[in-house]
């Protein structure tokens, strides 16, 4: 079937996109459009052209699998402009999704109506590094008003289409067939001259004052990194100042900056890696998906409410229990008080709030475990507490349920032996606060159904999530990573990088905290309580000295307004003299001769620390793939998506280059700094973690 099809409706020829699923205007579609435009334009007895798409999309924008490749005329940019220079009314039935390309498409044609039902409606280039390179920098400007079209540009947010008309964009909302509405708009604008978006003239005058120089300066610590927003407002600065075919190839020039940075190949990197990450060996789409449609959540702590939250803002109802009133009631508060501030700062509606609450049941009592189809424990990381509590839950739940536990370190084969249903258990760590952070890492027991896995990354999307598989190991992929970072992080400590220094140094390079900022966050205690189950020996020791002494000092975080840092009362953190004396003393102690470290070698040691981890994590079958772990890195740890995860920065250095750092570094500092394996191989051979993880498929 012709990925587009043209059809005639009296007067008006109506050409619609047909290329599943999303409508990606990739060459063939581009060729068919070019073919149906011209032989539209050529027929005498067409009047008026009406453009749509099929399905829920208009067009979702470039198939980006193009990006890696040469793209083939006719280009995108030279066939919206031969649609906007068409003497016909060109109008656009906008049936649905309209982004990137979709959307400068659409605003290449004269007019266009939307269906009351869009919601989405935008240019989302900037996530993936670049800017639009069709015109929309130009185009969408002139329509709508530069302020906004740089809000949306810079953002990558989307709009609907009843706010698309507000701001000008859409010129006729249509509640029932769009395509029946665009006809007889198009038919309205028989005879008359065509509007032109390109030719459309923007009053600098009216420009609130300083426009430009202020988003600038609003850039910093973007999402996409420090390139694509710069473009961004260069180009949509042009549309203000020059003609439309010189803003387009100001644009083009902008485009292909953006396009060649590292940041740009690292956010793409990053969006294929996400999607990939949820491809599991030995599930297919004929898996049968258990129903889950009710979830019980044992524990109403920190992370048993976050995790309640966010099945409740996906729309299930939840049993929520915990082993005292005082517990529950704090728990139930906490989740009451989460979903009042979201409707007060309008991320939600009242009712919407009052809805999810309603969908809560607090219980003192496992029993009422019963009849769900998905129970997740999170309480204290004890193995023998979570033994008790899956002895009891493989009595209480009903054949068929989900058994989950929220362990971040502990083996889940062992919490799932204790049971009779070895095959219902799965991991499901989550990472605080649950309710906000995107990564689920679904731990994958010896003995876990492939149905419970298929279910569970399922879950993961319904609830927003990212779903990652790991295998059982200490702290399985993401936390076994944070491990030994975390470790030298401490060795940097006590050589004579203060905590200011440290995280300083990684917030600079793009990391969302530092990682002794984030300990005082999350928590000091919960580290130390792990820390002292354990009972460490030598290195690790040595490293856990200072945490567990600031502990000690009754400095638990940003929870008693000091940890590392102290805090003020907004929690602002301010370096603290008496935790540089103690970490000073502690090195001494040690007979450890501090001096400074550059942020250029804090950096380089953590990101080699995380790869050469997450090469040994590859190497024993922990993690699928290089890019899962950094899909991990990237939802769940701060790492900046611009760039690209710790396997794949190692990629860009060149493993050789990697080899021979850590080897340097062992050198200096002994068997912690022990190479992977792996490193060495793909070293040996001029390979990478990218080709390891293809050879894999």
């Amino acid at each position: 079937m012709s990925v587009v099809t043209s059809e005639k409706q009296g007067e008006v020829a109506v050409i619609r996109m047909n290329n599943p699923p999303v409508n990606a205007l990739g060459h063939a579609l581009r060729v068919g459009l070019e073919k149906a435009f011209n032989e539209a334009s050529a027929d005498a007895g067409v009047k008026a052209i009406v453009l749509t798409g099929t399905g829920k999309f208009f067009s979702a924008g470039a198939d980006i699998t193009e990006f890696k490749g040469e793209m083939k005329a006719p280009f995108l940019p030279e066939l919206i402009d031969h649609i906007e220079q068409s003497a016909k009314p060109v109008v656009a039935a906008v049936n649905g999704t309209a982004l990137g390309g979709g959307l400068e498409l659409a605003l290449g044609c004269h007019y266009r109506v939307a269906g009351a039902d869009v919601k989405q409606l935008g240019l989302p280039e900037i996530k993936l590094g670049i800017i639009p390179g069709a015109g929309g920098t130009q185009r969408l400007p002139r329509a709508i008003g530069p302020e906004q079209a740089l809000q949306l540009i810079t953002t990558g947010t989307f709009i609907d289409a009843k706010k698309g008309a507000a701001a000008g964009l859409i010129d006729k909302v249509a509640d029932g067939d769009v395509v029946a509405a665009a006809i007889e708009f198009a038919k309205g604008q028989v005879g008359k001259p065509v509007r032109r978006i390109g030719e459309v003239k923007i009053d600098k005058a009216a420009l609130p004052a300083g426009l430009f120089e202020k988003a600038r300066g609003s850039t910093a610590r973007h999402p996409s990194g420090p390139i694509a927003p710069k473009c961004a407002i260069d180009a949509v600065e042009a549309a203000v100042t020059l003609p439309l075919a010189e803003g387009n190839a100001k644009e083009r020039a902008l485009f292909r900056e953006a396009a060649a940075s590292p940041y740009a190949r690292a956010l793409q990197y990053a969006f294929f890696a996400e999607r990939q990450a949820a491809n599991l060996p030995g599930i297919g789409a004929d898996t049968k998906l258990r129903d889950v449609k009710s979830l019980g959540v044992l524990g109403a702590g920190t992370m048993g409410t976050g995790i309640t939250l966010a099945f409740l803002n996906a729309g299930f109802p939840v049993t929520i229990v915990e082993t005292t009133q005082e517990a529950l009631d704090k728990g139930v508060a906490r989740i009451k008080d989460t979903l009042a501030q979201n409707a007060k700062r309008g991320r939600i509606t009242e009712a919407q709030a009052q809805q999810r609450f309603a969908a809560l049941t607090p219980s003192l009592k496992m029993e009422d475990f019963a009849d769900k189809d998905l129970v997740i424990e999170a309480v204290f990381e004890n193995m023998a507490l979570k033994k008790e509590i899956f002895t009891k839950l493989d009595k209480i739940a009903k054949s068929g349920a989900i058994l989950a536990s929220n362990t971040s370190t502990l083996d889940v084969n062992e919490i799932a032996d204790v049971t009779k249903r070895p095959q219902d258990v799965v991991g499901l760590h989550f990472f605080s606060p649950a309710n906000i952070m995107r990564l689920l890492e679904i731990v994958r027991a010896e003995k876990t159904g492939a149905d419970v896995m298929a279910t569970s990354m399922a879950i993961a999307k319904k609830i927003g999530k990212v779903g990652v598989q790991a295998g059982v190991c200490d702290g399985f992929v993401g936390n076994r990573m944070l491990a030994s970072y975390g470790n030298e992080v401490q060795a940097m400590n006590l050589e004579g990088a203060m905590p200011q220094e440290i995280d300083g140094a990684l917030e600079a390079w793009g990391m969302a905290m530092g990682p002794l900022a984030v300990s005082d966050l999350a928590g000091l205690d919960v580290g130390y309580r792990i820390r002292k189950e354990r009972k460490l020996t030598g290195e690790a020791a040595q490293f856990a000295r200072v945490p567990d002494k600031i502990v000690e000092m009754g400095r638990l975080g940003q929870k008693t307004s000091a940890g590392y840092y102290k805090y003020d009362e907004n929690r602002k953190r301010m370096v603290d003299p008496e935790i540089e004396a103690l970490i000073k003393a502690e090195a001494e102690a040690l007979q450890i001769k501090q001096r400074h470290i550059p942020a250029d070698e804090i950096v380089e040691r953590c990101l080699l620390r995380l790869a050469n981890e997450g090469a040994k994590i590859l190497e024993e079958g922990i993690a699928l793939r290089s890019s899962d772990c950094d899909v991990m890195y990237m939802n769940g740890y701060g790492f900046p998506a611009w760039r690209g995860g710790p396997m794949w920065q190692a990629d860009n250095m060149g493993l050789k280059v990697v080899a021979e750092k850590i080897k340097a570094y062992e050198a200096k500092y002994g068997p912690r700094w022990k190479c992977a394996r792996l490193i060495e191989k793909l070293a040996a051979e001029g390979s990478s973690f990218a080709d390891y993880d293809r050879k894999k498929k």
